[in-house]
């Protein structure tokens, strides 16, 4: 005898599958991201804040052209400061966000992106900080490229802290990859 699965009879049925999809995306998130943790905490402890802070401008600073990228618009269209990070600021002016002038980067920077996420998942503003917005924003904003940014910062040589923050990033990344995905 095989059993075929029930047709949902009901909004509550439906209800509890979602709750119970959300329980195994939890349970997913405390397991996916124990790893990658643990990795960064442990080179964080091995190495002093000096070489983190010479490794970061190996990678990140530097004359010229730095070794990698951390802005959106490298990795979108190829080159700094491009349609992108136009179209990234007029999201920015719709949500009544701003760049503070004493900021050296440009908006399309990684650590500026996720101030922004921040913002929309903790800000007060209820017709701003939501759930839709944060998955607009991340989808447009973050996801196309941000594995492209993390593999950058492991496939290079000097890399250590920033190799274990990038594998941190890509997990968490995924994490939130299957949560927006839910929601669909």
């Amino acid at each position: 005898m095989t059993l075929a699965p029930l047709p949902a009879q009901s909004s509550a049925l439906d209800e509890e599958t979602a709750r119970a999809e959300i329980y195994g995306l939890l349970s997913a998130l405390g397991a996916f991201l124990e790893e990658p943790w643990r990795a960064l905490v442990g080179v964080a402890r091995s190495i002093s804040d000096q070489a983190v802070q010479s490794e970061y401008d190996t990678l990140f600073g530097g004359t010229g052209k730095p070794a990698v990228y951390l802005y959106g618009s490298h990795f979108l269209s190829g080159f700094l400061n491009e349609k992108p990070l136009a179209r990234l600021r007029t999201e920015l002016a719709s949500l009544g966000l701003t760049r503070d002038d004493a900021m050296s980067e440009t908006e399309d920077h990684f650590a500026y992106l996720c101030e922004v996420m921040r913002y929309l998942i903790a800000g007060d503003d209820v017709a701003v900080a939501n759930l839709t917005r944060q998955r607009t924003f991340f989808a447009v904003h973050l996801q196309p490229w941000v594995l492209r940014m993390c593999d950058d910062i492991q496939q290079h040589p000097e890399a250590l802290f920033y190799a274990c923050l990038a594998q941190f990033t890509r997990s968490f990344v995924g994490v939130e990859i299957q949560g927006f995905d839910m929601l669909d």
